[in-house]
């Protein structure tokens, strides 16, 4: 057997791999940018928004919840011809990884705010769901193929 089709077939997993990661990603985005611009500035609330000056928590509060929906989807899709060797540890670096790599946008948002000065919810969406979720979201891909989903499965 030549190396090209094993390198064709290595690289169309990978492509694989990495269109239902960002598909799976862009639904747990959804529902952080959602949750984040309602708590944070109002979006879909008639009464205000309930943590308007708490923009760092209710961004961090809303992730836990995405991270949820992302590691469903990871684990039953975006990832499915990997196995993990003990599914526990694989939960927990999931969400040690994922709260690490979460730090990238996280720390943007606090520098919009914090050291800019800006306030506005184009601003927020700007530093902490485009910047830091598109510089998180390509950690995560390598950290989660590497060290949680680390061993494919050859079916």
């Amino acid at each position: 057997m030549s190396a090209r089709p094993i390198a064709r077939g290595a690289l169309r997993r990978i492509l694989g791999e990495v269109v239902r990661f960002l598909l799976v990603g862009g639904l747990a985005t959804a529902v952080s940018f959602v949750g984040f611009n309602m708590l944070v500035h109002g979006l879909f609330l008639g009464g205000g928004a309930p943590l308007a000056r708490q923009a760092v928590p209710a961004f961090v509060l809303v992730n836990v919840v995405a991270g949820c929906v992302a590691y469903a989807g990871m684990r039953a899709w975006a990832f499915r011809d990997r196995e993990v060797s003990d599914p526990a540890t694989g939960l927990v670096r999931f969400f040690g990884l994922g709260a690490l790599t979460m730090a990238i946008p996280v720390v943007c948002l606090w520098a919009s705010r914090h050291v800019l000065g800006l306030t506005s919810p184009l601003a927020d969406n700007l530093a902490a769901n485009v910047i830091g979720l598109g510089l998180g979201a390509a950690a995560r891909f390598w950290v989660f193929r590497r060290y949680v989903f680390d061993e494919v499965s050859i079916a």
